[in-house]
C-alpha cells in the first residue's frame, strides 16, 4: 500500500464522509508546487480553491506568521487588537467607497454577517419589514443555513430544511429579471462578480452597473460577495472594479489570508454603522496571527504580486485558450489567475484525472468545467508548462459517452 493509499484508509475510518478527495495526500508546498505522501510533484492549480495567492509557504508569510507568534495570538475581542485595526484600515484604502471593516474567520461567516447587517440596516432605519435577499440561481455564498439558502444551488441545500425564508432567487445576468424582483421589502441583492462554484461563469458585461443603478433606484443594497474574486485575483484588487461600481457591502475571504482563516466585511458609514455593540461578534475573528498574514498579503500584493498576476494570467489564458485547436476545449472564461475550461467531447473528471498522473492539479466542476486558480506569483515559465500539461491531459482523457 503506497503511503497516498494508507493516509486515504485513514481518512475513510476517522472522517465524515463529506468530501470527494482526489487520491492523493499532500504533505509539503512551496510555490506554486506540491508534493503527496509517496513524493510526486504537481503543478498545484487549484490553489487551496483561490486561496493561496501568494504560493505555498511564501517566505514573506512565513516571516509574519512567525513574527507575529512570537508576540501575542488571541486576546478576544474584548480589547483593542492593534494589528486588526491596522488591517481594517489597509483594507479600506483598497475600496475608497468602503469606511468600516468587520473581521471574522472564513467566507461563509463574512456572508453571513453581510447579509445580517442588511437585514439590520433597515431595521434600524424603522423598516424591519424590509428584509428580503434577492440573490441569483447557480450562486454560492457559503455552508451555513442561511448562505446555502441564499445561494442558488439546490445540490447544497438538500437535508437541511426547513431553511430560512425571505429569499427571492432571479437568473444571473439579467438585468429585467433582477429590476422585477426589486421592491419595497427587498433589503439587498447579493451577488458575486464572477460565478465561481457553478465553472467561473463572468457577469455579462454591464451587468453589475446596472445592479447598482437598479438596488439605487429600489433603495435597496448592493452586496458583492468577492470571498473567490478579491484580493487580486481577476487582475485587479477587487473584480468589481473592472466596471467601476461602488457596492454598500463586500465581502472577502480565501485570499485573504493567503492560506491563514481569515475573512471580512466592508461597508460604507451609512450602513456599517448599525452593527453596534452586543449585535454580531466572533471569537476567533480579526485575531493577532490572522490580521499579521493578511497585511502582509496585502503588501505583497501592492509589491508586484498583484501585477504578476495580471500579466501572466494573461500569459495562461492565451496559452489555454490555443489548446481549443485540439477539438476538446470550447472555450476560456475568466481573467487572471480565475479561470474555466469549458470542455467538448470529454468529461471534467477524466481530464482532471489524466492532469494530476501527468503533475498538474485540476478542479473539476460538474462533467464540464475545469476551474484553474493558481497563485498570482506564478512564473512565465510554470503558466506555459501547465498548459502543456492541460494540453496532454485534455489529450489523453477519453472521449465522453
Amino acid at each position: 500500500m503506497s503511503l497516498n493509499e494508507s493516509w486515504a484508509a485513514r481518512a475513510a475510518r476517522a472522517l465524515t464522509p463529506n468530501y470527494k478527495q482526489q487520491p492523493v495526500a499532500l504533505v509539503r508546498g512551496q510555490g506554486a508546487r506540491v508534493w503527496d505522501a509517496d513524493g510526486k510533484e504537481y503543478l498545484d492549480f487549484i490553489g487551496g480553491v483561490a486561496v493561496d495567492a501568494l504560493g505555498h509557504c511564501a517566505p514573506a508569510l512565513v516571516e509574519a506568521l512567525a513574527e507575529q507568534a512570537r508576540t501575542v495570538w488571541h486576546v478576544s475581542n474584548h480589547f483593542y487588537i492593534p494589528r486588526q485595526i491596522e488591517l481594517a484600515e489597509a483594507l479600506l484604502e483598497t475600496a475608497p467607497w468602503a469606511r468600516r471593516a468587520f473581521l471574522c474567520n472564513s467566507g461563509c461567516e463574512a456572508n453571513e454577517a453581510m447579509l445580517k447587517l442588511a437585514r439590520r440596516h433597515f431595521a434600524e432605519l424603522g423598516q424591519p419589514e424590509r428584509n428580503e435577499i434577492v440573490a441569483c440561481t447557480d450562486s454560492f455564498h457559503g455552508r451555513t443555513l442561511f448562505t446555502v439558502t441564499v445561494g442558488g444551488q439546490e445540490k447544497y441545500r438538500q437535508g437541511f430544511g426547513p431553511l430560512p425564508g425571505g429569499v427571492r432567487h432571479v437568473p444571473f445576468g439579467d438585468v429585467a429579471a433582477l429590476r422585477a424582483a426589486l421592491g419595497p421589502r427587498t433589503a439587498a441583492f447579493i451577488v458575486e462578480p464572477t460565478l465561481g462554484e457553478a465553472g467561473v461563469v463572468p457577469a455579462p458585461e454591464g451587468y453589475l452597473a446596472a445592479a447598482r443603478e437598479a438596488t439605487r433606484r429600489a433603495g435597496a443594497l448592493l452586496c458583492l460577495d468577492e470571498i473567490q474574486t478579491g484580493m487580486g485575483r481577476t487582475g485587479k484588487m477587487w473584480a468589481h472594479q473592472w466596471e467601476g461600481v461602488e457596492p454598500d457591502l463586500l465581502s472577502s475571504a480565501k485570499a485573504l489570508g493567503g492560506g491563514f482563516p481569515i475573512g471580512a466585511v466592508l461597508a460604507t458609514e451609512a450602513v456599517g454603522r448599525h452593527l453596534v455593540a452586543g449585535s454580531h461578534g466572533t471569537t476567533f475573528g480579526g485575531n493577532p496571527l490572522a490580521c499579521a498574514v493578511a497585511l502582509r498579503v496585502l503588501r505583497e500584493l501592492r509589491g508586484g504580486a498583484l501585477e504578476n498576476g495580471r500579466v501572466v494570467g494573461e500569459r495562461l489564458r492565451d496559452g489555454l485558450q490555443r489548446l481549443a485547436a485540439g477539438g476538446r476545449l470550447e472555450r476560456v472564461r475568466g481573467r487572471g489567475m480565475l479561470l474555466g475550461l469549458v470542455l467538448k467531447g470529454v468529461s471534467a473528471p477524466e481530464v482532471a484525472a489524466r492532469a494530476r498522473e501527468g503533475g498538474i492539479l485540476v478542479n473539476p466542476i460538474g462533467e464540464g468545467v475545469i476551474r484553474v486558480a493558481p497563485p498570482l506569483t506564478l512564473t512565465a515559465d510554470e503558466a506555459d508548462e501547465a498548459v502543456r500539461r492541460i494540453g496532454a491531459a485534455l489529450a489523453a482523457a477519453p472521449a465522453a459517452s
